[in-house]
């Protein structure tokens, strides 16, 4: 049984980790401990999430009310993506987070996928299937004073550094201790395990298990135990960030914007004190100098004395993120860039996981195989995701759009699923062939492919009245309206639009 843990590193990943093992295991007595300097800043300017950060939350019996003002919280609804295509019709697109409503609309959507894969003339863009594509357009939220009874997916944007704060304070409430403190050295017994760590005063911090928060350093897995490091840098060129706020905007959109730049993109993510915005980028293309006066140039700031983070990211994974007696969270597990904003979803899915496989494994390494497995599998699937953005990207105005489109270092997932669609194939069934529907449903590939317009040119489609006739567009958006309804803080404004259009 394990009766003590320290983790190494606080911010998000590793307060999120206290809180979800302190909670899971009080019933064991288990000890947790926290170790952090107070001289050693973290990254903190992750601020967006997968809807799957609802479930933690709810998971801790933390309510919105309680966190989202303390942390100037936004909700988020989806991604839009910005000139990341030069095909007429689909210069953008967005990504929506998954609504119930979309059980009705979306297989219209596929179905006019598919025959405009086919040749023939539909309208194919996903922004008028999806209910959360509707909210976002319309600035309104996702949870109104009364709705229908059905479920709708939502993330957050969020100031990360008062996050980790909130879990701090939260994770206290709990039992964890927090230990202000410099580590200085590792010792390793002689099979091989970490026995205990050493402060700058010399005071040993023991425990049963280790969790390395440490950040991109990897103290403990990567330093003292050698895990190996696989780098990601064959199909994800971008390795830096140049950040900088601007002002709270007047009306806030819950969505992230993801805007295609020189030799990288900029994130736009609204917060209730401010916007953040950045740019990701590849130093092999562009210099920080030269980021940091695209990005200035870009929001209007290029004369004016507001200062700017810039950052340096490993991108890829571990080849184990739990060895010996000791796991990896966060940054020190590896990183993908946060174009899809996944980096605390992957934090919450390794805590978790391995809470579920050392208990099935009865406190036991018996399923550490299995757990790493199944992390890497995680890692490699929204890898792939990501990759396909920059792949099929249609820009040839600079080296490092031209490159990343002609970049052939696929995995075999993501090649068949571009052969599914390019040659006019059924792209769920390659989906449910492969089994990665977990990660990323078949409505996100479909709009991320469909986004991009990746479909024959105009002049070799042919006019598909009998698909036009099957699904029109002006029904779809009346359900889309319908079902927005009482998402509206301008509940009168959309009464007296719906009641014009044609009901279904």
């Amino acid at each position: 049984m394990i009766k003590k843990i320290v983790i190494l590193g606080g911010g998000t990943a590793g307060w999120m980790a206290a809180n979800i093992l302190a909670k899971r295991w009080a019933k064991y007595s288990v000890e947790i401990a926290l170790v952090e300097s107070s001289d050693i800043g973290i990254i903190g300017v992750g601020e967006g999430s997968t809807p799957q950060l609802k479930s933690f939350f709810d998971y801790m019996e933390i309510a919105e009310a309680e966190w989202m003002p303390a942390c100037n919280a936004t909700y988020k609804t989806g991604i839009r993506f910005c000139n990341w295509s030069t095909k007429p019709g689909f210069e953008n697109y967005f990504h929506p987070f998954p609504a119930q409503p979309d059980d009705y609309s979306a297989p219209a959507f596929f179905y006019n996928c598919f025959v405009r894969r086919k040749g023939a003339d539909v309208y194919a863009h996903p922004d008028k299937f999806f209910l959360a594509t509707y909210l976002a357009k319309h600035q309104l939220g996702p949870k109104p004073a009364h709705h229908f009874p059905f479920q709708l997916g939502y993330g957050y944007h969020f100031d990360s550094s008062l996050v980790g704060l909130f879990l701090k304070q939260h994770a206290a409430k709990l039992g964890v201790a927090h230990i202000d403190a410099r580590i200085t050295e590792v010792k390793l017994d002689a099979q091989g395990y970490i026995s205990h760590l050493l402060t700058e005063n010399q005071q040993p911090l023991a425990a049963d298990l280790f969790i390395d928060c440490s950040g991109f350093a990897g103290v403990l897995i990567q330093q003292a135990l050698k895990v190996p490091f696989i780098n990601f840098s064959s199909n994800l060129f971008n390795d830096s960030a140049v950040v900088m706020p601007t002002a709270a905007a007047m009306d806030i959109t819950p969505q992230t914007t993801a805007t295609a730049l020189n030799a990288g993109w900029m994130w736009n993510i609204p917060l209730v004190n401010r916007i953040g915005n950045g740019y990701v980028y590849s130093s092999n293309y562009l210099s920080a100098d030269m980021a940091e006066t695209e990005l200035r140039q870009k929001l209007n700031l290029l004369d004016k004395d507001v200062p700017v983070r810039h950052l340096k990211m490993k991108v890829g994974r571990l080849q184990h993120h739990w060895a010996k007696n000791c796991l990896a969270v966060g940054l020190s597990q590896g990183f993908i860039e946060p174009l899809e904003a996944t980096a605390l979803h992957l934090v919450q899915e390794t805590v978790l996981g391995f809470a579920e496989a050392i208990e099935l494994g009865d406190f036991t390494d018996r399923e550490q195989a299995n757990f790493n497995r199944s992390i890497n599998q995680r890692f490699e699937a929204v890898r792939d995701y990501i990759v396909c953005h920059y792949r099929v990207n249609s820009r040839m105005d600079t080296q490092y759009w031209r490159d990343n489109a002609n970049n052939n270092s696929l995995s075999d997932s993501l090649r068949e699923l571009l052969q599914v669609w390019v040659g006019g194939g059924n792209l769920t069934q390659e989906i449910e062939r492969q089994k990665i529907g977990c990660y990323y449903p078949s409505a996100s590939w479909h709009c991320l492919l469909a986004g991009y317009g990746l479909f024959p040119t105009q002049d070799q489609l042919s006019v598909g009245n009998e698909v036009a006739h099957k699904y029109k567009m002006e029904n779809i958006e009346n359900f889309i309206s319908r079902c927005a309804l009482n998402f509206s803080s301008h509940r009168e404004q959309l009464n007296d639009l719906v009641a014009k259009q044609q009901v279904m």
